[in-house]
């Protein structure tokens, strides 16, 4: 899906398309006051505040009327330049632009407002010549949104819509929206009970429910042996720490803003843990180590907690509590390309497994002139960023570099995967880390029986479990491969009084071979049990009528064909074993 902030033209159109809305909207509702109306990714908003009146869903479709008469009107849209003092008192009739307008620079001598026909408003612009220009354009929704983004405040009413240059390039927007909707992981994980969201627990605070916590339970074991067999040693460590800690770590001077409120326990300060390498770092200093110990690679499967505006959260996408696929490999500066190697490879082998193909590797890099966000150390920061650049070059594996994207101690490869629908989004990421260390005095002793600072390389392969599940969702549509579908098997007998106890010793023989099955012998139709386990998305379901039944065999029809296929049952417990251990996608 394009992302139109991105695009200057498209930008430009959908930010004239804002002003179109909030005239047609003004022509509607004459005492409608606006705040702001900006382009983002998807299109475009404005906030309005209608006072006693409420624009619903229904209510679009007479603003988009209104909107496609003034485009048709053909109003020239013109600029205009207002001193300080002249703008406040052209808009002193909205206090949402008063407040705008007040809090500008007074160095700022010129506002620009732009005027179509009888609307004005304040804008930096640039926009479009005439409103004619605004032909395809759709409203997509309505909702609310609290001035400022402050909950303290009042609820504006927030009109999203998206504007484009060709009616088709509107027609496949619009598709696509209607795919993201069948595809949207909130959407399905209500429906297949995977995850639960509660008021009383609190915004991006998800309840992973049995059928959902059946999946993520497989992703932890499916990444946990192949970190064993590489080396990985895991452990559980705490979900809080001293703010100490996160002072020694750094964090607290630059990341503070994004961590939970300090909780004072006992004249103790602790906050809720943002990220595990504070912890593992202790863990590695528990004991001396040898050169010949390194490298040493910890692994955690953590929860951390970090603060996300309740507007941003999104189901399992965005969450404020998050289950990190975390470790911190601690090796030697001889042993970081090797390392790094190994990182990056897991990276792929577990894409490959996943048939994840449309991703890009992200190189992010200081921002050399940004001191406060970036440790200041030149030296260190240039050597760790050309490790990384030799380690990709050598694999062949192309790759952009993002000035200012790295983190404050070091620089990072991010894997940026785009989805079914909608933006790209980060799941991988591997950092390089010259700085922690330093601050928490790690040390091994070298060949020569003299202290060394070791090198931490940061990783996720999953990222989080609940993004990667949210991925994982919208890429199958909730159609999981067998060995990670919550139940793999429903066996339905044709008449539960004739075939049910065959039914049930199959439905017995597949659960005594560690298959998730579930016997569906209730008094329904045949025809309305066979569809609810094609809704519910099961990879297999087995038949069982009388030639079944008098054969000993078992008839199978996979998710999403009609067709049947008749076996023995060892044949058939042998194709699930064998679909399962291959981890075999469909």
């Amino acid at each position: 899906m394009i992302n139109i902030k991105e695009d200057e033209k498209l930008s430009i159109k959908n930010h004239s398309c804002a002003h179109l809305l909030a005239q047609a909207v003004k022509h509607l509702y004459p005492n409608a006051k606006f705040w702001v109306g900006p382009v983002i990714e998807e299109g475009f908003y404005y906030d309005i505040d209608l006072g006693d009146d409420v624009i619903k869903e229904e209510d679009l479709a007479k603003i988009e009327k209104e909107m496609k008469k003034i485009a048709k009107d053909g109003k020239n849209i013109i600029r205009e330049e207002l001193t300080k003092e002249e703008a406040l008192e052209k808009f002193k009739d909205d206090p949402y632009k008063v407040d705008l307008i007040s809090r500008m620079d007074e160095k700022e001598e010129v506002i620009s407002c732009y005027r179509q026909g009888d609307f004005t408003d304040l804008c930096r612009g640039p926009h479009v010549a005439s409103t004619k220009e605004l032909k395809y354009f759709k409203l997509l929704k309505v909702s609310g949104a609290y001035w400022k983004g402050d909950a303290k405040n009042k609820v504006l009413q927030r009109i999203y819509g998206v504007c484009f240059e060709q009616e088709k390039d509107l027609e496949d927007y619009l598709k696509e929206l209607e795919e993201a909707k069948l595809r949207d992981h909130r959407k399905i994980g209500k429906e297949q009970e995977l995850f639960m969201v509660n008021e009383l627990v609190g915004a991006g605070m998800p309840l992973w429910l049995p059928n959902g916590a059946l999946i993520r339970k497989q992703l932890e074991n499916y990444i946990y042996e192949k970190e064993q067999e590489l080396g990985y040693q895991h452990v559980y460590t705490p979900c809080v720490g001293t703010v100490n800690l996160y002072k020694t770590s750094g964090h607290w001077d630059h990341y503070k803003e994004n961590m939970f409120p300090m909780m004072k326990v006992d004249e103790e300060e602790f906050v809720l843990r943002p990220m595990n390498c504070p912890h593992h770092m202790l863990i590695y200093k528990n004991k001396i180590h040898s050169y010949r110990d390194l490298p040493i690679r910890i692994g955690e499967f953590a929860t951390d907690f970090r603060y996300e505006a309740s507007g941003a959260v999104k189901g399992l996408e965005r969450v404020r509590a998050m289950c990190q696929n975390d470790a911190h490999l601690f090796v030697r500066s001889d042993q970081i390309g090797e390392e790094f190697k190994k990182v990056v490879n897991l990276i792929l082998d577990v894409y490959e497994d996943f048939g994840i193909t449309k991703y890009k590797f992200r190189l992010s890099l200081r921002d050399p002139e940004d001191k406060e966000k970036y440790f200041d150390d030149d030296k260190m920061w240039d050597e760790a960023e050309n490790k990384l650049r030799e380690v990709l070059n050598e694999l062949e594996i192309p790759y952009f570099e993002a000035i200012g994207e790295a983190a404050f101690y070091g620089p990072k490869l991010d894997v940026e995967v785009k989805p079914a629908v909608g933006p790209e989004v980060t799941l991988s990421t591997c950092q390089l880390d010259f700085l922690l260390p330093r601050r928490f005095e790690l040390n091994y002793i070298d060949n020569k029986g003299e202290k060394q600072t070791p090198i931490v390389i940061h990783r996720a392969i999953f990222g989080t479990f609940d993004r990667f599940t949210a991925f994982l969702i919208e890429e199958t549509k909730g159609a999981f491969p067998t060995w990670l579908s919550p139940v793999q098997v429903k066996v339905i007998p044709v008449n539960p009084e004739f075939q049910g106890e065959y039914a049930k010793k199959i439905t017995d023989l597949l659960k005594s071979k560690k298959i998730r099955v579930e016997l569906d012998d209730r008094n329904e139709k045949l025809s309305y049990r066979l569809r609810e386990a094609q809704t519910s998305k099961v990879p297999y379901t087995v038949i069982i009528g009388d030639q079944e039944k008098e054969n000993h065999t078992i008839s199978y029809r996979l998710f999403g064909q009609k067709e049947t296929t008749t076996v023995k049952i060892e044949e058939f417990v042998e194709l699930l074993q064998e679909e399962i251990k291959r981890k075999k996608r469909k």
